[in-house]
């Protein structure tokens, strides 16, 4: 199973709605269950944010690869946790 990172914001609201939908994804099947997400929220980790390549919120990060940066679709949501899996 490959390490996800993802970078947030609080206050954003497409962050939330990935979030959200990664929730459901991972809740509705269970292959998804053993995935762990490192939640970095860059207003409070400014370091770790600023040695990252990205501009957008949220960003998701697989094994150290970028796969998807700014407002996301739900496909692409899975898309990431599909890769994870790999």
């Amino acid at each position: 199973m490959k390490e996800v990172t993802l970078f947030y914001l609080k206050s954003c609201p497409y962050c939330r709605q990935a979030i959200g939908w990664q929730n459901e994804i991972i809740a509705s099947d269970s292959r998804f269950a053993p995935i762990e997400i490192e939640y970095i929220e860059e207003s409070e980790n400014p370091e770790i944010a600023n040695s990252y390549d990205y501009y957008y919120v949220p960003t998701y990060y697989v094994d150290g690869v970028k796969l998807h940066e700014g407002a996301a679709t739900r496909e692409k949501v899975a898309a990431v946790l599909e890769e994870a899996l790999r």
